[in-house]
């Protein structure tokens, strides 16, 4: 079939517009302030090979991680039926950290499916040690429940025994239920809206486009990667651990033509901290900064990812085996490889990437009770500075990079949980100066109104957003514990406290660093 270049774009939309119908669906339905607030998921198509057709412009860490989550459940389950609906969160088998929850569902017009539907959501609590599912683990087994690649339902009837043995697992499992519904609920309509297509359009057109669209994006991105000059650059940055010590990730990356390879050879071993990562989540952050500085508009799909190539020794950090602690190394470990890998390429595109953002997702679990004895759990990341870029200042108090959610509304976190905002705003003066300023960080302060355990993952507190061309790096973050008689006590980036009503946590963000490109250029 010749492809025509209007019906190339109309289809791409066709395609985007599936999986953000998903998202929307998902966000109305969803039960959590995480999910129908910060909108903390993604939704994509996939083929019948398990190609990404298509994501909606969600999660960027999720970029490399749904694929592998569509590869897993078609390895495992030979056979499909209308109605099956596949669920997973274990990071080794196609996940990436357990509270993202992954569904897959085929979508039928006749004897064989031909195409998937997918979407992954955080869950504010999964089980395990501490509330929320981020402890200080050193192992899995501490993260939380393990699901394997499972059907949820069967031909459409839900396997009452799977969700019993999952909500069991779990401090809030009326949020679950709601929230897994919510997922199974956007899938439905995923799947009408491509039969739909489909009925009105045929199968072998569809079909047909969802290749077509794959070759075209390839084409795209190795033809831009074709114009950065050949070499090899080499950026180390830092990752930070308790007790003040610092592990390495370090990444070589070789422009040839139309092929990129990054390799963390060089990066630290596995750690014994809830800090690795799969090496799809490692993908994931090299996936996101290519097509970040392909200039043009890019369908996102697995014909982006062709010209990408990932290497990472085994049992390395980037690249964990099983039963290494992985909690933060989806929210953390991905936005430090980030870093590195924008600090090699810097090298060899100098007028085209930015200074270092705030590196950091400040990830906040909070657990505890009502007043009516009733258990709750509350996740948030919280926005921070982004770094300059060539020619333009950083933007304030935004997700930056790997995150790409909302900062939680006061109004709507305070009428759900037993706490309250005392101090929300900007950090004045904490973006890094140059030609161009970073962004600024805020402060989020949270006053306790009943005891609750909270558990803190974050970094960028001893090692300052780096600048670019000898520019000011961005402010570090800090955490402060303020007791209710005032007294103030600095807390590390990665904590766990037991706190009592009256205290108060007081975070403030890192700043993204300056940049100084254009100063340079003008001055030479």
């Amino acid at each position: 079939m010749a492809v025509d270049p209007i019906l190339l774009e109309i289809y791409r939309h066709r395609f985007i517009g599936v999986a953000e119908e998903m998202g929307v669906t998902l966000q109305r339905t969803g039960y959590s302030p995480n999910i129908k607030e910060r909108l903390d998921y993604s939704c994509a198509v996939f083929d019948t090979d398990g190609n990404m057709v298509a994501q909606a412009a969600h999660i960027p860490v999720h970029l490399g991680a749904m694929p592998a989550s569509c590869e897993v459940a078609l390895r495992t389950f030979m056979r499909w039926e209308p109605g099956d609906v596949v669920i997973l969160n274990d990071p080794f088998d196609g996940g990436n950290h357990l509270p993202d929850i992954t569904m897959i569902s085929p979508v039928f017009t006749g004897d064989e499916p031909i195409f998937f539907v997918a979407s992954r959501a955080h869950h504010a609590d999964v089980g395990g040690m501490s509330p929320g599912s981020l402890p200080l683990s050193i192992e899995l087994f501490q993260e939380g429940i393990i699901i394997p690649p499972t059907k949820l339902y069967e031909a459409g009837k839900l396997n009452e025994g799977v969700l019993h043995m999952i909500l069991a697992n779990v401090r809030t499992p009326v949020e679950r239920r709601g929230d897994l519904a919510a997922q199974q609920a956007a899938h439905a309509v995923g799947e009408r809206r491509l039969q739909g297509l489909v009925e009105e359009h045929g199968e072998l057109e569809v079909c047909a486009y969802a290749r077509h669209l794959q070759a075209y994006s390839e084409r795209l991105v190795r033809s831009a990667i074709q114009t950065w000059p050949d070499g090899v650059f080499v950026f180390e940055d830092v990752l930070e651990l308790p007790d003040d010590q610092d592990a390495i990730i370090r990444v070589s990356v070789q422009i040839a033509g139309s092929k990129i390879v990054f390799d963390f050879e060089g990066t630290d071993a596995t750690l014994q901290a809830p800090l690795n990562t799969v090496l799809a989540v490692t993908a994931s952050a090299c996936y996101y900064v290519v097509l970040c500085l392909v200039e043009g508009d890019v369908p996102a799909n697995a014909g982006c990812f062709a010209p990408v190539h990932v290497k990472a020794p085994q049992d390395t950090l980037v690249n964990a085996s099983r039963p290494a602690a992985v909690a933060g190394g989806n929210v953390e470990t991905s936005q430090r490889i980030t870093d590195a890998v924008l600090g090699a390429l810097a090298q060899a595109l100098p007028g085209r990437v930015p200074a270092a953002g705030q590196g950091t997702m400040n990830n906040v679990t909070i657990g505890g009770k009502h007043t009516d004895g009733t258990s709750y759990a509350y996740y948030e990341t919280l926005g921070g500075g982004m770094g300059a870029a060539p020619d333009a200042d950083g933007l304030s108090g935004v997700h930056v990079h790997m995150s790409n959610t909302l900062n939680t509304p006061v109004e709507a976190l305070e009428m759900q949980f037993p706490f309250r905002i005392s101090e929300y705003a900007l950090i004045h003066g904490s973006g890094g100066s140059g030609q161009y300023d970073g962004g600024e960080g805020l402060v989020r302060e949270y006053e306790f109104l009943e005891p609750a355990t909270v558990t803190m993952l974050s970094a960028r507190r001893r090692n300052a957003p780096w600048g670019l061309y000898g520019d000011d790096p961005g402010r570090k973050g800090q955490n402060t514990l303020i007791d209710a008689t005032g007294k103030k006590t600095e807390l590390p980036g990665l904590f766990t406290r037991r706190l009592k009503a009256g205290d108060r946590l007081r975070i403030e963000t890192p700043g993204g660093g300056g940049h100084s490109s254009a100063r340079n250029s003008r001055s030479t």
